[in-house]
């Protein structure tokens, strides 16, 4: 089967380690294995015998004007989350195309950053090491407060997600009680997940943390609104390593900044250098760094082998893309 690692270059070796890149050769016939970052410029020979592209980020773009010069392209195993940067509407329109991506691959250290910080918050330790490192003084009284810890705690997660999902699935180890909205799932689904199906109303109101893991898609943008997060009870947490534009910012700012809440922020809009968030004891701001880092790179390229040995053996992939949820992934 002739592939094509149609990604930047210098991207192979990030997301395959040396072993992962020789399993490939053997699997697929990937030529001298040289990547292609810009299809319009790669020759009508080049494109013509190909039946796999092997993407990435920052992929070239598959439409219509490439598809014309790969008739014989049959699948598209994406190495990275979301595939609408990669994949145009004249993909789906085709119809015979299949479109995997390696989506359940990272949500894992997504789910594990928000897992972290959401124990963290059970402690409240934004807030209680700053008072630390203000006064150098333990103060005993703080940790006599019945809303501090994790045994019996509310953690509230916004969205059934791939990664809400999972993340539902790591809390089931700890005594904590988790309530679950998402208007796609059903009760059923989310009792399954260790949770308990609410309205965003409940969730705010009743959760020492509250996670975002909703998709960036019109309908969901400013979802998280001044009206929910002033239902937020003093003292609780507000984590997102979903998307900044599903956050009304201005009022998010407006609680962080009265001290009222804390925050875990590891994706946001570009910060003014004086935007006071940066100056907020009790914000943590990461520079998007929840998705696949380093290693982690290699399990999404892991993923994206099991599919081509999958699709090169005649097999159904494991993770297709649904054209019906496309852009939807989180």
């Amino acid at each position: 089967m002739k592939a094509l690692l149609a990604m930047p270059e210098g991207l192979p070796g990030r997301m395959f380690d040396a072993a992962q890149l020789a399993r490939l050769a053997e699997l697929v016939d990937i030529g001298s294995g040289h990547p292609v970052p810009d299809l319009a410029a790669a020759s009508d020979q080049e494109l013509a015998d190909v039946e796999m592209l092997v993407t990435g980020w920052g992929a070239p773009r598959v439409d219509a004007a490439a598809l014309a010069r790969m008739p014989r392209l049959r699948a598209i195993v994406h190495t990275a989350g979301t595939v609408r940067f990669v994949v145009s509407e004249a993909v789906w329109e085709q119809g015979d195309i299949v479109v995997t991506s390696s989506t359940e691959a990272n949500a894992v250290p997504v789910a594990e950053f928000a897992l972290a910080h959401i124990l963290l918050a059970g402690k409240r330790s934004l807030a209680r090491q700053a008072r630390y490192r203000a006064d150098h003084a333990v103060h005993p009284g703080a940790a006599a407060d019945p809303g501090l810890g994790n045994y019996g705690g509310v953690v509230g997660l916004i969205g059934a997600s791939r990664i809400g999902a999972l993340v539902a699935e790591h809390l089931r180890r700890f005594d904590l009680e988790v309530l679950i909205t998402d208007p796609f799932a059903s009760a059923e689904q989310i009792t399954a997940l260790g949770g308990q199906k609410v309205e965003p109303e409940e969730l705010y109101a009743r959760s020492d943390v509250v996670s975002l893991h909703a998709p960036d898609v019109p309908s969901t943008r400013g979802m998280v609104s001044r009206r929910l997060l002033a239902l937020m009870r003093d003292g609780t947490t507000f984590v997102n390593t979903a998307r900044p534009a599903l956050v009304d910012l201005d009022a998010l700012r407006e609680e962080l900044v009265s001290g009222r809440l804390a925050a875990v922020l590891d994706v946001h809009d570009d910060l003014a250098d004086d935007d006071p968030l940066w100056r907020l004891a009790t914000v943590s701001i990461t520079p998007h760094i929840a998705g696949s880092q380093g290693n982690e790179l290699h399990r999404m390229g892991e993923h994206a082998l099991e599919e081509v040995r999958r699709l090169a053996a005649g097999d159904p992939p494991r993770f297709p893309v649904d054209p019906a949820r496309r852009g939807m992934e989180a």
